[in-house]
């Protein structure tokens, strides 16, 4: 197959910046997250400066269309370590697209009012709130240590800081959650009329508090029928309220999708920054060290790599389609074409088969690619799964 790949003559057009420190790590958390506690964070902020300059020097940065701050927990940042956290952004990829997307996520009460002055003077205009739930039974149980009190004073600050562009995430599937509790929190969230909202399920992951008492059967969590019924109900509700489901967990009204992770639907290139974040520049992926001081140590001597690997076409082609198909849009067949130079229906003809016949995927309305059915949507894992290993095998 041919090595061809459009989109590495250029340089990305998005970046990700990782800032591993957290108050404290949430029960279902996996990410990679410190407690800030006795952690060096200016010299870890000033370890990603020098990342950040030799990654300019590696692929020198074009227009940037979006960046996204993620953690850990940014927000736990001073009003002064959030200052020079930005001036590093705005000096090391300076060439910002007029209507770029510059989002930061934060936890509610961590984000007063001088803080999110600071970060709007820095350039963020969009911000991800952890909500969760609005059950404050629930979120002592996950771990959380804010309340709905701190939600409405965060988002009142944002507003009075001059941020409108907001997001909350809430998760369902939580130990010991109703289908009446999740409706309650969809309530309160639709509210609030912010322009976008994501909705994940828990995953109980791997060296989590979760995953040891899952083990141990001491997780109380709803039964398949609960949990699928709180998916439907959250799908209805929010497209009542005039939200758009784009992807199989985010909602937005129109215009408001979060353009930085379109990125990565359309397995487009990034810049990853910081402590175990990973990047995906020209074909190459790499994924940097993740301990703190590691990461510091290692940023002295060079580009803090704990690996980085070519990506065969085989596997970019899987991608593609994997990550393109959770956009309720669907995937383009002419944009795979574009960065592959050969037709969807010649790669994916046995999967594509087996997954239109079974009424898993459908053709978009254009005739342009593929995209979920409503039962698609409920069995996406299926569906995504089908394409995995399709051409790696063997």
């Amino acid at each position: 197959m041919p090595a061809m790949n459009k989109r590495a003559s250029g340089s990305p057009k998005a970046v990700y910046i990782h800032i591993p420190f957290c108050t404290n790590k949430c029960f279902y958390c996996d990410f990679n997250s410190y407690v800030l506690k006795d952690q060096p964070v200016m010299e870890y902020l000033k370890a990603l400066d020098r990342e950040m300059e030799l990654t300019a020097q590696e692929t020198p940065p074009e227009r940037i269309d979006t960046i996204f701050v993620g953690g850990g927990t940014p927000t736990v940042l001073t009003p002064a370590e959030m200052g020079f956290f930005l001036s590093s952004v705005k000096k090391h990829f300076p060439n910002w697209a007029p209507d770029i997307e510059f989002t930061m996520e934060a936890n509610p009460g961590t984000t007063d009012l001088e803080k999110l002055a600071v970060m709007k003077a820095g350039g963020v205009n969009r911000v991800s709130f952890g909500v969760q739930s609005f059950q404050n039974s629930l979120l002592s149980g996950i771990g959380r240590i804010h309340n709905t009190d701190d939600v409405y004073r965060s988002l009142e600050n944002a507003r009075k800081a001059g941020l409108y562009n907001l997001s909350i995430d809430l998760m369902f599937g939580l130990p010991n959650q109703t289908v009446e509790m999740l409706d309650e929190s969809i309530t309160k969230a639709l509210e609030l009329g912010l322009p976008h909202y994501s909705i994940y399920s828990l995953k109980v992951e791997e060296n989590t508090l979760f995953h040891t008492l899952y083990q141990k059967n001491q997780l109380p969590l709803p039964n398949e029928e609960d949990e699928l019924q709180m998916y439907l109900l959250l799908m209805s509700r929010m497209k009542a309220a005039g939200y758009e489901q784009y992807e199989i967990s985010n909602f937005a009204k129109p215009g408001y999708e979060s353009r930085h992770n379109m990125t990565y639907w359309r397995n487009e290139d990034y810049y990853g920054l910081g402590a175990g974040a990973h990047g995906y520049v020209g074909r190459r992926r790499h994924m940097n060290v993740k301990g703190v001081t590691p990461y510091n140590e290692a940023t002295a001597k060079g580009l803090p790599r704990l690996e980085q690997f070519t990506v065969s076409t085989e596997e970019a082609m899987e991608d593609f389609a994997m990550v393109g198909l959770r956009m309720l849009d669907g995937m383009q067949s002419s944009r795979f074409e574009s960065q592959f130079g050969r037709r969807f229906e010649d790669i994916f003809s046995a999967p594509l088969a087996r997954l239109l016949n079974s009424g898993l995927l459908l053709k978009r309305s254009d005739g342009d690619g593929y995209r979920l059915s409503e039962q698609g949507v409920l069995y996406g894992n299926d569906v995504f799964g089908a394409f995995i290993g399709h051409l790696t095998e063997g």
